[in-house]
Parts: C-alpha cells; structure tokens; sequence
C-alpha cells in the first residue's frame, strides 16, 4: 500500500494547484472574458489553462497512480510535472512587453515625480492621471509560481530521503 508520507502531500497540493489554479485566476473579466483582449491572447490563455490542467493530472498520475512501485524515477517525474508550469510562467516575464496584468493603473506619487508630472504631494492639482509600467516580475504570480518551486523541491527531498531509507 502507497503510504501517505509529507512529500506526496505537497506534491499533491501543487499538483492540483497547477490543474485547477488557472480557472479560478483567469475565467473572469481580467482574462478569458476580457473585451480588450483579441481573440488570439485568449487562445493562448486558455491553452495555458489547458497545460496546466495536463500537467498538473499527470503529477497526480504520477504520483497515486497504480503503476508499479514509488521509485526515485516516479517522484523525479512527478516533482517535474509538479514543477514545468511554473517554470515556464517565471520565465515568461523575461520574453519582450510581457507584464504579469493589464493595466493601466493610476502612476503613484514615486512614479508621477520619476516621469516629472506635478502629483497630490506637490500642491498642484493633476487633471490627468499618467499610466504606468505594468509589473513584469512582482505580482502574485511569482509568488505562488515561487512558493510552488519552493514546496516542491522541499517534497523532492523529503521523498528522496524517505526512499534513500527504503521507506514506502
């Protein structure tokens, strides 16, 4: 019998983060229902949604599926079907004009005085608000891509030591 052990849990977690996360963040307005989104950026959205739901199963496959015993090879798999999704969003924010929302947002007083626009601080009144720069590399997505890297590199290691002792 497969035991239950703390590195399967959290691979299990991140699994079915990773396969159902997406629909909860992105079916709704600042997404897949989007009107300025054209259709094609809501293609690749929902073939995002899509990879995630692929890997984020075959993690879960991988892991309580009936398939022979828990090896070192079944939790390296696992591990990284747990894993690619969020790689790949991390390194999204480095392709050009990528950001982790839409915007635009109303420039805060740091951005309105970096761009030299007179702001609230100033004593001047602002008839216009200057959009910003949307976030490229800090948002919540980098932290639950993170702290899913982070939870499961501890479950690889936790698994490794567990099946290093012959535990099962």
């Amino acid at each position: 019998m497969t035991r239950i052990s703390t590195g399967k849990t959290l691979l299990t977690l991140t699994s079915l983060v990773t396969a159902c996360g997406s629909y909860f963040f992105d079916w709704n307005e600042t997404h897949i229902y989007n009107p300025n989104w054209p259709p094609h950026a809501k293609f690749h959205n929902a073939q995002t949604m899509s990879m995630g739901t692929a890997v984020g199963t075959a993690g879960l496959y991988t892991l309580w599926g009936r398939r022979g015993p828990w090896t070192r090879d079944r939790l390296q798999v696992s591990t990284a079907a747990a894993s690619v999704y969020w790689i790949t969003q991390l390194s999204s924010t480095l392709f050009p004009g990528t950001a982790l929302c839409d915007g635009p947002w109303p420039a805060s007083a740091l951005d309105r005085a970096d761009a030299g626009v007179s702001g609230p601080d100033s004593g001047q009144e602002q008839e216009e608000q200057v959009p910003v720069r949307p976030p490229r590399v800090r948002g919540p997505q980098t932290v639950v891509a993170g702290a899913s890297l982070a939870l499961n590199v501890l479950a690889y290691y936790l698994e490794s030591r567990r099946l290093a002792r012959g535990a099962d």
